[in-house]
């Protein structure tokens, strides 16, 4: 059998870019989740990382097997015809949530990074949205392959740089007071959990189209093992960020102290992943609210997009730090399901 490793390389590149979303590419979503508590954090990073190489991948697989067109027919297959139905209307809530934190990231670039309102860049955002879905898709995907790679790019530059401050290693091994200390062991599984949640929305379609178990396996490690070193290099450097909390977009408010001459190319590489991130969940929720409201592809966009604004008006810091956890937990159901069910076919 030929090793196809350029689709091997494609299926991971589509991995990754699902995977980082506003929240992954400004940093917020890793200091919530691991860098506050220090080298826990750090710890809880490495265990994330394994479980994206080993669960993404037999994700994957396993929705190629049973050749599952959509993650419909996939939880159907994981948690049975009625169960599916109520975790798939779950999913529709859960794309909302997630779309409204990633308007109010657009919001917060514009407030925090440039001195603009938060209003201007949430209806910016929705405005360039709008001419999207009625262009079509094929540039905004493609944009995914040029901005990724730059983001991947800025972030191990700036984990050189940071290693090379003084007391770093001192930073690395510090264990700050955390009220809250007992989410860093919880948080490999729910961060894995809501990832992989979110994510079969495009890797069960492309698995099943790919079909090819050597290609779809090979694939999954390789985007397993990029976001493992994403996360590492976004975390050695955020924990060299005083008061780290505080700050929207802590990867840039970084990349300006460290390195400047960057700073205004990373802010566009943040706001482009933050936008494709947006146009992803859009049509996600557009294709899923259809098979409930028989409406045009417009008015349904449209009410998308106001509900998504309305909850998008709190605090984008206060809305990743108590939706992104809370739709963490409720995936472990997902998550221990997956990893529970048995491979359907002979490892290979």
């Amino acid at each position: 059998m030929k090793k196809n490793w350029a689709q091997a390389f494609q299926i991971a590149a589509v991995y990754v870019g699902t995977v980082v979303g506003a929240g992954f590419a400004t940093g917020k979503e890793i200091v919530e989740f691991f860098s506050r508590f220090g080298f826990f954090g750090f710890i809880s990073i490495l265990m994330s990382g394994y479980l994206f190489i080993i669960l993404g991948s037999k994700l994957m697989r396993m929705a190629a097997y049973i050749d599952a067109k959509s993650y419909q027919e996939f939880n159907e297959y994981l948690f049975g015809k009625w169960p599916s139905r109520v975790i798939n209307i779950f999913m529709l809530f859960m794309l909302l949530g997630v779309s409204a934190v990633m308007l109010s990231g657009a919001g917060a670039v514009f407030e925090e990074q440039l001195g603009i309102p938060k209003n201007v860049g949430v209806f910016l955002t929705i405005f360039l949205s709008f001419i999207v879905m009625l262009i079509g898709t094929k540039g905004l995907f493609a944009v995914n392959t040029f901005v990724v790679p730059l983001m991947i790019s800025f972030s191990v530059i700036l984990m050189f740089f940071s290693i090379q401050m003084p007391h770093f290693l001192d930073q690395l091994v510090f264990i700050p007071h955390a009220e809250d200390g007992w989410k860093s062991v919880v948080a490999p599984f729910s961060y894995v959990a809501l990832n992989l949640g979110l994510a079969q929305a495009v890797l069960v379609p492309i698995a099943s189209d790919v079909k090819d178990d050597w290609t779809i396996k090979w694939g999954g490690i390789l985007g397993g093992v990029t976001l493992t070193i994403i996360l590492i290099s976004s975390h050695f450097t955020l924990i060299m960020l005083p008061n780290l909390e505080l700050y929207e977009i802590p990867m840039a408010i970084i990349m300006k102290r460290i390195a400047p001459f960057f700073y205004w190319i990373f802010v566009l590489v943040i706001y482009g992943e933050i936008f494709t991130s947006v146009i992803g969940n859009i049509f996600g929720l557009d294709r899923q609210l259809k098979q409930y409201i028989p409406v045009s592809t417009m008015i349904s966009v449209t009410l998308i997009f106001a509900v998504s604004y309305l909850i998008s008006l709190v605090h984008y810091g206060t809305l990743l730090a108590y939706l992104y956890p809370l739709f963490g937990y409720i995936c472990m159901s997902f998550f221990i399901l997956l990893w529970m069910k048995p491979f359907p076919f002979e490892r290979k």
